[in-house]
């Protein structure tokens, strides 16, 4: 991959980085600040419980994102980014496109989600 590819793709997971990370204090944030209000009915408790088990969702999906794409920039300090990292080839240019913190080539990926769907 070219030095200009690497750089534009440094730049885009520097910036989802950021964002991952708002996004994550923001979530922290607003689950520390939320009041329990014991006074409420049985419907407003049970839409505060489900407003709250969305957050840690979101929370979960953005840490874990967030740990997808710091790997991706740890492969590019390295050199490595943008090889698979079972079998060694080079990752398509438009699989990167769409998701610049991809570690396997489509064909691993696919092998990988066919045994989890097995177990």
């Amino acid at each position: 991959m070219d030095r200009k590819s690497i750089t534009r793709f440094k730049t885009s997971l520097e910036s989802r980085h950021r964002e991952l990370r708002l996004s994550v204090v923001q979530t922290q944030k607003e689950m520390l600040t939320a009041q329990h209000d014991y006074g409420k009915d049985e419907g407003d408790r049970a839409n505060t419980s489900l407003a709250k088990e969305m957050q840690l969702g979101h929370r979960s999906r953005d840490r874990a994102l967030l740990g997808a794409v710091d790997a991706a920039l740890k492969r590019i300090s390295d050199g490595t980014f943008g090889e698979c990292l079972n079998c060694g080839q080079e990752i398509n240019g438009k699989r990167l496109e769409a998701l610049p913190w991809v570690r396997y080539c489509i064909t691993c990926q696919e092998l990988i989600d066919g045994i989890v769907r097995l177990s």
